[in-house]
């Protein structure tokens, strides 16, 4: 981004990875500007972020409005009444409170309004109160850099902040930093880029590994040609073959929908899943793998088998592989 602050999205527990150790190493390598969707999210990393900005995408609750000023958060308001609601409770406290101003470009899910724009553009006094730090938007297809949306979400970004009293910006997310040097900003908020998922998809992943999940071979065994593996005998043995019992399943987020279709990696190679995925166990072919012996882990997720290919075999998206991964998985962390 050639200088500009760069953001951390540490939302839904870091992706799922962790964000009492991720936050914490982020705020070390110098990121000073951090994301959340929730207030409890803020609340539980402020301790281990002291001085750093903690921005809540999901905005204001005056019910809770203590714990903005207790903990030094950074709401992001998205609706008038909201603001209102913020411009009050500063008012009560006598002091100019922060802010993020959110403009829905496209979306449609926070966000002022076109009619809610209209009306502080006629009125800047609604804004009034606030010490604003930046407005954004969020882009909606910026993973596909040819979708005509993301240029009408550029200029209606561009117009609602000519409209705006004058604040500095935030608009690209993970892929929305490699759409080039219009979507640049005064800060970028990337969130599944920094824990490796592909920005890019359709290209080369930019993007180091930064994920590995690994799962012990529990047993082994032979079966004969016509004999069936797992629930319902989804898949039966054309040929003397050896399974591998491996302790992970749905349980752990490891999606059913990919029975029958993923694949593991062990020694450089890849292990074909069999049979139905079940909450505990999945089994693999080890046939191929004369080397694999119980106690040994294949490699789930990470640098040989990446996460947007595991979504694939999800029928989801990469953010959703790792959002999903259970707390039964021991996380150890490791400088890379």
């Amino acid at each position: 981004m050639h200088g500009a602050p760069t953001a951390a999205v540490v939302k839904a527990d870091a992706y799922g990875l962790g964000a009492a150790h991720v936050a914490p190493r982020l705020l070390a390598e110098g990121a000073r500007h951090f994301f959340v969707a929730q207030l409890s999210e803020a609340v539980a990393l402020r301790p281990l972020l002291p001085g750093a900005m903690i921005g809540v995408l999901n905005g204001f609750s005056a019910g809770e409005a203590g714990s903005y000023t207790v903990h030094d958060l950074t709401p992001v308001l998205g609706t008038l009444p909201e603001i209102a609601a913020y411009r009050a409770f500063a008012a009560r406290i006598g002091r100019k409170l922060p802010a993020m101003l959110h403009v829905d470009t496209g979306m449609s899910r926070l966000g002022l309004s076109d009619a809610e724009l209209d009306a502080v553009a006629e009125d800047p006094g609604l804004l009034g109160g606030i010490a604003w730090r930046y407005a954004m938007t969020h882009l909606a297809s910026a993973e596909l850099p040819n979708d005509p949306l993301n240029e009408v979400q550029r200029r209606r970004f561009a117009d609602a902040c000519a409209r705006l009293p004058p604040m500095a910006r935030s608009f690209a997310n993970s892929s929305g930093i490699f759409l080039g040097a219009a979507f640049r900003s005064d800060l970028a908020r990337p969130g599944a880029a920094l824990y490796g998922v592909n920005p890019t998809p359709g290209r080369a992943n930019p993007m180091r590994a930064t994920v590995r999940l690994t799962a012990p071979v529990l047993q082994l065994r032979d079966i004969a040609p016509g004999q069936g593996v797992g629930y319902n005998a989804s898949w039966v043995a054309h040929r003397p073959t050896r399974v591998a019992t491996v302790a992970l399943g749905y349980a752990d987020g490891y999606h059913r929908a990919a029975s029958g279709r993923a694949e593991a990696g062990f020694d450089g190679a890849r292990v074909p899943l069999i049979g139905r995925i079940s909450m505990d166990l999945l089994t693999f072919d080890a046939t191929d793998h004369p080397a694999l012996q119980p106690g040994d882990r294949l490699e789930m997720i990470g640098p040989a088998v990446p996460p947007d290919e595991v979504a694939g075999w999800f029928g989801t998206n990469g953010y959703e592989v790792l959002t999903s991964l259970g707390h039964r998985a021991n996380r150890i962390y490791a400088a890379l």
